[in-house]
């Protein structure tokens, strides 16, 4: 089972960075502004998934999944935080991927408006003839 799991694991991160470098491309290398903005969304989104495999925590054994980052007993002893360092779930990369998703949203609309505003403007997304119109 552990080599499915490493095997799995290696094939997401093979994923991210490809995706990673599609959307790279379509970002610097297409003129649509619109093809720009639905590469900068797969970038966010991305850059999001590998936030949350890097705070990925292996079950250390079948019987013992990662718990919650809630410590229980009021008066933990150095054995009870050892233990709980040890099993349970890193929760920032989960609370920076929330923060992001909500910035990627207001982001992604702002732009949405500003290509609104070019197409209204010019009558094309296209950067090439916005800059060649523009003089």
């Amino acid at each position: 089972m552990s080599e499915l799991n490493t095997f799995l694991f290696n094939i997401l991160l093979f994923s991210l960075f490809f995706n990673v470098g599609i959307s790279l491309y379509g970002i610097f290398a297409r003129p649509s502004l619109i093809k720009k903005i639905i590469a900068l969304t797969i970038f966010s989104d991305t850059a999001n998934v590998l936030a949350i495999a890097v705070g990925y925590r292996r079950w250390p054994s079948p019987n013992q999944p990662p718990i919650p980052p809630v410590i229980t007993t009021t008066e933990p002893s150095i054995d009870d935080l050892t233990w709980f360092a040890r099993q349970a779930v890193d929760p920032l990369p989960q609370a920076l991927v929330l923060t992001a998703i909500v910035i990627g949203l207001a982001v992604t609309l702002f732009l949405v408006f500003l290509t609104l505003q070019v197409y209204r403007l010019y009558g094309t997304t296209d950067v090439r003839r916005v800059a060649r119109l523009r003089g």
